[in-house]
């Protein structure tokens, strides 16, 4: 009698040729087959996932920590950028989000107050930093002798009302007390990240952006970094929302965010820490 063959389709879709197996013998590979599957891919089986809101400042870091994260624990992220400002108000009208990575300790405040975050998950992640920076390597060598000279059309910031470093911004400027008199050649982005954008294009001969987004790539031009005195703190909080009660993967996160690697990275992308959570 001839040898019978038969194939079986694998976990992973490859095709596995038997030849003269027995029922039982079958059985037992297959079992053999999604034993090895589950060990090599467990980790991925039992992750979950956490949907974050965060501010465009913090863009690149929240890219690589969201690498590490799921590398250390089998969570996976999804993630979406905007200005503080707007992300609030879609997490007040009922986007679908577990945490909110804020600009500000403002909003996160205001959503333990409200409801909409968790009391007691409020913390400090990051402190930003405010730099004045134009493309153009040689547009001044004084800062404050450039702005308060204003020989160039258009000057950049942040919305104010929405983007945490706009405020800081329109404070520095006030701060100089020039404000007013530069207040209608200023270009304002919906975010810190269009802000970049109209600074990096020409759009502005200059504009005040986050350190962060000089220190990602090592761009050129000319920059200032702004002195903490010019402005009110710009401390980046974190919540955990309502949403996300329950969810491991959203605790993982923030956990994970306020470990010492998590911590190191920020620190890369042109962020203090704070000594103690607030």
């Amino acid at each position: 009698m001839g040898l019978q063959e038969s194939f079986i389709n694998s976990p992973d879709h490859h095709r596995v040729r038997t030849t003269g197996v027995r029922p039982a013998m079958t059985a037992k590979i297959l079992s053999l087959l999604a034993l090895a599957l589950l060990m090599t891919t467990g980790t991925a089986l039992a992750g979950g996932e956490v949907r974050l809101a965060v501010a465009a400042n913090f863009h690149h870091a929240a890219e690589r920590l969201a690498v590490r994260f799921t590398e250390s624990t089998g969570h996976s992220t999804r993630i979406s950028y905007g200005s503080t400002g707007k992300l609030y108000a879609q997490i007040r009208h009922g986007a679908p989000f577990d945490v909110f990575l804020a600009a500000d300790r403002e909003r996160p405040r205001l959503m333990e107050d409200n409801g909409s975050g968790v009391a007691g998950t409020r913390f400090t992640y990051a402190l930003g930093k405010l730099v004045f920076w134009s493309a153009d390597p040689e547009a001044f060598e004084d800062p404050e002798a450039f702005l308060r000279d204003g020989s160039f059309r258009r000057l950049a910031i942040a919305n104010p009302r929405t983007a945490p470093y706009g405020l800081a911004a329109r404070q520095t400027l006030q701060h100089l007390a020039i404000w007013e008199s530069l207040e209608n050649r200023l270009v304002m982005g919906e975010s810190i990240a269009q802000t970049f954008q109209f600074v990096a294009t020409g759009n502005a001969k200059a504009g005040f952006i986050a350190l962060a987004q000089l220190r990602d790539g090592h761009r050129g031009g000319a920059h200032w970094e702004v002195p903490s005195k010019h402005h009110e703190p710009i401390a980046q909080q974190a919540i955990l929302l309502d949403r996300g009660r329950g969810n491991d993967a959203a605790g993982a996160w923030l956990d994970f965010l306020a470990s010492s690697e998590a911590q190191d990275i920020i620190r890369q992308y042109g962020y203090d820490i704070p000594q103690e959570s607030e």
